[in-house]
């Protein structure tokens, strides 16, 4: 291994392995058995609900600017969500100084504050960091949430994430998606020389780390959906394309094998056992699994088109694809024996790049019409098309794990421009840029870390 990614591979594997513990729930306050405020996330225009966020209180000056960091993370988190507005802190009237009492409700309720988070950090005596919070319902006047987390002190901001997917599960009745990954390709340099590095942040930008060295061109990588594994296609010193699977936690990477043909980087199979990819042969291009275990393919499609970017439903039953056997590039959906194709876009354009959600409810596609590159979603029937977003050049959509957020990327035209990364959710009006150091594109997001 270069000594150069010696270092990478030890942040990564200190953060994968360090120990993050549930304890019992913290409640010292009644919690109804529905909770009295709650936000509809199924309605197109959503109105964030007004949500307040105090530092967290801290024993020592150590812990306390541990806990304004924990505090400022969870705050970004919902704020990016689109779901929550988080409340100016010099707007509060009550200083919180023991989540263990009751806060004073009125004052939070002078504010307009429906929610509010509580929290606290200190230091054990073997080292370890003890974080709990209390999520509230200030016009109930009850409890609705408590846990407490003990971890490294290293590992904060993971537990900000993991509070952050707590208070949003227990508010909208869906799962987070704040503590997961997203793995990209970062691209630095002139155009007409990129250098093209695999690189994996947290969903929020942070913590960025580079899983290559850019002496080979990487391109779209994909995550496992059952481990912290990645599968990626790559070019090196003008060989033909190889696909690798990569271990985050180890570093360790290895060789699925050599495909003169590939048209299109594979994807996992939803238990995490097969891959799957488009190889060209005779100039056209069909669709093949590959077991890993045995290695051994098996050929899907069988056309005199291009069948290519296949992904599997996540009960593994089915996969949608993008064929151009009908004269254009539309999507198509088939059993997962190959058995049963259908096409399902019949929309004006051409459509590709189809991501089956994660809750097997829709399909993400990039659709190109009248010039015009848009990233939208429909049922796996083809019906309830709807555009989410669109722009000089929009691909590659990747599906947050709950299912309600989409990443892709997107090129910025003129001198010196180049791809970033960009999320938006099903609604359609919450539209932000990932903040990365350089040109970033391919983005594929990770299953809730473990």
């Amino acid at each position: 291994m270069p000594q150069s990614k010696i270092g990478v591979f030890q942040r990564l594997i200190a953060r994968a392995a360090l120990l993050l513990l549930t304890a019992a729930a913290v409640q010292a306050w009644p919690t109804p058995a529905r909770a009295l405020i709650e936000i509809d996330i199924t309605r197109g225009n959503i109105q964030p609900l007004p949500i307040a966020i105090p530092e967290f209180v801290g024993a020592s000056s150590e812990d306390a600017q541990m806990g304004a960091d924990i505090a400022n993370v969870i705050q970004a988190n919902l704020f990016r969500s689109g779901l929550f507005a988080p409340i100016d802190r010099s707007a509060f009237i009550e200083k919180i100084g023991d989540i263990d009492a009751a806060p004073r409700f009125g004052d939070w309720r002078i504010i307009n504050a429906q929610a509010l988070v509580t929290g606290r950090v200190a230091r054990q005596g073997d080292g370890r960091l003890r974080t709990e919070f209390r999520l509230w319902d200030v016009l109930a006047g009850q409890q609705m949430a408590g846990q407490q987390f003990y971890t490294t002190p290293e590992n904060w901001r993971r537990v900000a994430h993991v509070i952050s997917d707590a208070i949003y599960q227990r508010l909208t009745g869906e799962s987070g998606y704040f503590d997961t990954r997203i793995v990209f390709i970062d691209e630095t340099g002139p155009k007409d020389a990129r250098v093209k590095r695999l690189a994996i942040m947290d969903q929020d930008g942070a913590n960025l780390s580079y899983l290559t060295n850019g002496s080979d061109l990487v391109l779209t990588p994909r995550f496992s959906p059952t481990s912290q594994e990645v599968t990626y296609m790559s070019y090196g010193g003008g060989a033909e394309p190889r696909v690798y699977l990569y271990n985050i936690e180890t570093g360790q990477r290895e060789i699925v094998g050599d495909f003169p043909g590939m048209t299109f980087a594979p994807r996992f199979s939803p238990d995490g056992q097969r891959i799957i990819m488009s190889l060209q042969s005779g100039g056209n291009a069909n669709i093949y699994t590959m077991d890993l275990r045995s290695r051994r393919t098996t050929r899907l499609t069988n056309s005199a088109s291009i069948d290519t970017a296949p992904s599997y439903s996540p009960d593994g039953q089915r996969i949608t694809f993008e064929s151009d056997r009908g004269g254009s590039q539309q999507i198509y959906v088939m059993n997962a024996d190959g058995s049963n194709q259908q096409r399902v876009s019949f929309g004006e354009g051409s459509y590709s790049t189809p991501v089956w959600s994660s809750r097997g409810d829709l399909i993400a596609f990039t659709k190109r019409y009248a010039g015009r590159f848009l990233i939208g979603i429909m049922r796996p029937d083809g019906s309830g098309e709807r555009i989410l977003t669109e722009g000089f050049h929009n691909e590659g959509p990747t599906w947050a794990p709950n299912g309600r957020v989409i990443m892709f990327f997107r090129d910025v035209p003129g001198e010196g421009g180049g791809p970033k990364l960009w999320s938006v959710d099903l609604t359609g009006y919450n539209e932000r840029q990932i903040d990365t150091p350089s040109f970033a594109s391919d983005p594929a997001w990770s299953p809730l870390i473990n």
